[in-house]
């Protein structure tokens, strides 16, 4: 992989960063440049953050990599699509268990199983390099993360029930274990707090920079695309059902680097009873092209999903297993949304605190039995047909009794293109900060008075 980026040019490779940009993002760009604006400064922080937003340009490189951990069936199973070392944190699952878990699910696809391990190594590499870890060190822990992937996907081989894992208070340590602990001790009433407020006894969203009052038009499309959106939700199992009775909506703006220029609406429901303290946060977000089917190419796969939030709904339900009574889809205007609850009970895995190797290396162990359980969880046992065999299985069989290659592999790829991204990074700031990004100026004209 390193050998064949190092021949492209400066130039070459600084034109390919800029094409590959336009072509995964110029609708959104087109439809609001500011906000894509914005998501280019977080971009250009550092590497890291760069990288955290260029998924298309890594899945434009798998096109051209040689992959020999794929064969017919590890080809062709669930991943995040996405899977960066911030990309980890709690949710409460539809059982009201608190679970440590990936998340983030808007890039989720069916691909290569290795197109996940590749993506957290490099982004790994580059975390540990802003924390000035050796590379022996970082070696060290992706083999770590690596080998408890591979253990825990031959542990559900000998299982009857995939989903019947999680990970949770009883079986995780460390920061991990801190995570779930923390999140246990939030609640529904302090995330309203903070979004809400209370008039004459009647609770409304809070005004302010980030949302927009709507019109009655567009109210109207949006609790109707509410209704359509009930009838995709999953039953609640063991736990109360809410009325979806609509209080308040507002129109918000996208979330974080990956969803800059996605339209977005909050929906305030009521909650299990009249008590104000139970009303339920609805996030309406837009779905977005992932980046891994811009080079999957089967019509099979695309042909499932009615839309991206139908795809984005779908793909979480299979890789978390268990997921929230709330996690549903809907269209508005012929485009899909993901209807998903805004839960206090969601906490991402923090690595400012984590400084020192010997903390770190029990996180790794735990990341990758998460990481082998969204693999193993979305496959013949789920409620769908594209993965029509056992994933654990299929990766057993594949790697068989090569794990020191497969190992190896991945932690030199984990190197190579973290080395690959910094230089790329330099290159993309350059080309921002010159205006080379076609519809995005890196500065507009200031006045001083």
């Amino acid at each position: 992989m390193a050998e064949s980026l190092a021949r492209v040019t400066h130039g070459d490779r600084s034109q390919q960063i800029v094409d590959v940009l336009v072509d995964a993002f110029s609708e959104l760009m087109t439809a609001d440049a500011d906000a894509f604006r914005t998501k280019f400064r977080k971009m250009a922080a550092d590497p890291f953050a760069f990288y955290r937003g260029t998924a298309c340009l890594f899945y434009a490189d798998m096109a051209e990599l040689t992959d020999p951990w794929c064969d017919e069936r590890t080809g062709r199973v669930w991943i995040q699509g996405d899977l960066h070392a911030e990309n980890f944190g709690t949710y409460m699952d539809g059982a009201g268990r608190i679970v440590f878990d990936v998340n983030d699910f808007d890039e989720a696809y069916v691909g290569h199983v290795s197109w996940d391990l590749r993506r957290f190594g490099a982004s790994f590499a580059l975390l540990a390099w802003r924390k000035a870890f050796g590379d022996e060190v970082i070696t060290d822990l992706l083999q770590a993360y690596l080998t408890a992937y591979l253990d825990q996907v031959r542990a559900f081989t000998r299982l009857d029930d995939d989903k019947s894992f999680a990970l949770v208070k009883e079986n995780t340590e460390g920061a991990v274990h801190d995570a779930i602990l923390e999140t246990s001790a939030r609640s529904r009433s302090a995330l309203l707090d903070r979004l809400t407020v209370v008039e004459d006894f009647q609770r409304r969203f809070a005004d302010g920079p980030r949302s927009r009052r709507l019109d009655g038009a567009e109210r109207d499309r949006v609790l109707a695309a509410l209704d359509r959106y009930r009838e995709t939700v999953f039953p609640p199992r063991r736990r109360r059902d809410v009325a979806y009775d609509v209080k308040d909506v507002v129109a918000t703006g996208g979330f974080g680097i990956g969803s800059a220029g996605l339209p977005a609406y909050t929906v305030l429901l009521e909650g299990y009873d009249q008590a104000l303290e139970n009303d339920v946060v609805l996030s309406l977000k837009q779905g977005n092209v992932p980046a891994p089917s811009r080079v999957v190419r089967d019509p099979q796969i695309r042909s499932a999903f009615e839309h991206e939030g139908h795809r984005t709904a779908v793909s979480q339900r299979a890789l978390q297993a268990n997921a929230s009574q709330f996690l549903g889809h809907t269209e508005i205007g012929g485009v899909g949304f993901v209807v998903q609850e805004l839960s206090p009970y969601e906490v991402d895995l923090d690595w400012e605190d984590l400084t020192e190797p010997e903390e770190i290396a029990p996180v790794m162990v735990q990341l990758g039995r998460a990481t082998a359980k969204v693999h193993c969880v979305g496959d013949v046992d789920s409620d769908h047909t594209l993965v029509p065999f056992q994933t654990e299985e299929a990766i057993t069989e594949l790697v068989g009794d090569r794990q020191d290659e497969f190992v190896a592999d991945l932690v030199g790829f984990a190197h190579d293109y973290a080395r690959r991204t910094q230089d790329d990074f330099r290159l993309f700031v350059d080309a921002f900060r010159a205006g080379r990004i076609p519809g995005i100026s890196s500065s507009g004209s200031l006045t001083v008075r």
